[in-house]
C-alpha cells in the first residue's frame, strides 16, 4: 500500500464525503417529513389518501433506488421537468426513505394503547392535541430503533449516486481507480470514509435509544 498516494487522495475523498453527507442528510430530512405525514394519514384513516399512501409505499419499497434515480434524472426531462443531479439525489433518497419511515412511524403509533387516547379525550383534549402531545412523542420514542436503521440504510444507499454523475464517495473511488489503477489505496479510503460517515450515527443512535429507554419511554 502506497501511503503517499493515500495522502494525496485525502482532499478528494474529503470533498466527496461532504457532498455525500449534504445530499444524504437532506434526503433523510425529506424522508422523515414524508414518513411522519404518511403515518398520520394512515393512523387517522384519511379516505383516498390512505390508498395513495399504500400504493406509494409498495412502489418505492419494491423498486431499487437506482431505477428511481434513472426515472427522475433521465425520464422527467422528456416531459419537460428538468432537475439537477443533486436535487435528483435528494428527491430520490427522500422518496425511497419516506416509504420506510412511514412504516416505522406507523408501527410506533399502533403500539400505543387505545386507553391513552381515551384518557386524553376524557380530560378535555382535542384529537389534534392528543395526537401531538400524548401519542406522537411516545410513538417516536418507540420508533427510534427502526428510524435509525433506516437512516443508516439511506446513507449507504448514497453509493448509487455515482450513476447520475454526482461526485460522491463511490464516484471518486471509481474515478481514481480508472485513472491511476491504485485499487487497494482507493478502496481502503472508501471503507475508511464510509466508516467515518456511518459509525457516529450508529453510536449516537445507540446512546439515544438507551436514554429514551431509561427515561421510561417505549416500555
Amino acid at each position: 500500500m502506497d501511503y503517499a498516494v493515500i495522502e494525496s487522495y485525502l482532499p478528494l475523498y474529503k470533498d466527496a464525503l461532504l457532498l455525500t453527507l449534504k445530499i444524504g442528510w437532506q434526503g433523510i430530512a425529506l424522508s422523515l417529513l414524508i414518513g411522519l405525514a404518511g403515518a398520520a394519514i394512515l393512523h387517522f384513516k384519511v379516505r383516498i389518501l390512505k390508498n395513495i399512501i399504500g400504493i406509494y409505499i409498495e412502489l418505492f419499497r419494491n423498486t431499487p433506488l437506482l431505477v428511481q434515480l434513472f426515472f427522475l434524472y433521465f425520464a422527467l426531462p422528456k416531459v419537460g421537468i428538468k432537475i439537477t443531479a443533486q436535487t435528483c439525489g435528494v428527491l430520490g433518497l427522500g422518496l425511497l426513505g419516506g416509504a420506510y419511515m412511514i412504516e416505522s412511524f406507523r408501527s410506533g403509533l399502533e403500539s400505543i394503547a387505545v386507553i391513552q387516547t381515551e384518557s386524553a379525550l376524557s380530560l378535555g383534549m382535542t384529537k389534534e392535541q392528543t395526537f401531538i402531545y400524548v401519542i406522537l412523542p411516545q410513538a417516536v420514542s418507540i420508533s427510534v430503533p427502526g428510524l435509525l436503521a433506516n437512516v443508516i440504510f439511506l446513507l449507504k444507499e448514497t453509493s448509487v449516486f455515482s450513476t447520475i454523475s454526482l461526485m460522491d464517495l463511490m464516484f471518486t473511488a471509481k474515478d481514481l481507480i480508472g485513472m491511476y489503477a491504485k485499487t487497494i489505496e482507493c478502496l481502503f479510503l472508501l471503507v475508511v470514509f464510509y466508516l467515518i460517515m456511518l459509525l457516529p450515527v450508529s453510536i449516537l443512535g445507540s446512546i439515544l435509544e438507551r436514554r429514551l429507554r431509561y427515561a421510561g419511554f417505549g416500555d
